[in-house]
């Protein structure tokens, strides 16, 4: 990966002239590239991660594994597509393995999650079955350490 976009995806505040003192190159060149990215869909957007323990009252987080039919002329992307565009999605991957697709959800309580996994998710053709994870804590998100000790400090890594 181009350091530009290393250094976006771990601070998106940074700004041009950060980038180009960062990587030696100049400001025209960084913003070009930057352009090029954002034009051609390479960065997608930028975004705050946000600790939701702290910014939401009681907001929770579904993996929901799905299993779908493909279909013959579409393959799974038609209906990962359809499942995507739903508003409670965040996020949703092709998967290897013993299921399809992963889909994080996000609702204001248990029973909205599970409402969109019986109504929603479920009853779209293809689906043939979900299985629901409900994240319980978050140790690290989007690369970042959710916590660090009472002082500031990191804690010490080990193996």
């Amino acid at each position: 990966m181009d350091t530009i976009l290393e250094l976006l995806q771990k601070d998106a505040k940074l700004g041009v002239a950060q980038l180009a003192e960062q990587t030696d190159l100049p400001v025209p060149e960084v913003q070009a590239r930057i352009s090029r990215w954002e034009e051609d869909g390479t960065i997608m957007g930028y975004q705050a991660v946000i600790d939701q323990s702290k910014a939401s009252a009681g907001e929770v987080t579904a993996l929901i594994e799905v299993k779908v039919t493909p279909e013959r002329a579409g393959g799974f992307d038609r209906i990962a597509d359809r499942i995507a565009r739903f508003d409670q999605v965040a996020s949703c991957y092709l998967m290897s393995g013993g299921y399809d697709l992963a889909v994080l959800v996000q609702g204001r309580d248990l029973h909205e999650v599970a409402r969109f996994v019986s109504e929603k998710l479920s009853s779209l053709d293809g689906v043939i079955s979900t299985s629901t994870a409900f994240q319980l804590k978050v140790y690290k998100q989007n690369g970042l350490l959710a916590k660090v000790s009472p002082d500031g400090k990191r804690l010490p890594i080990s193996p």
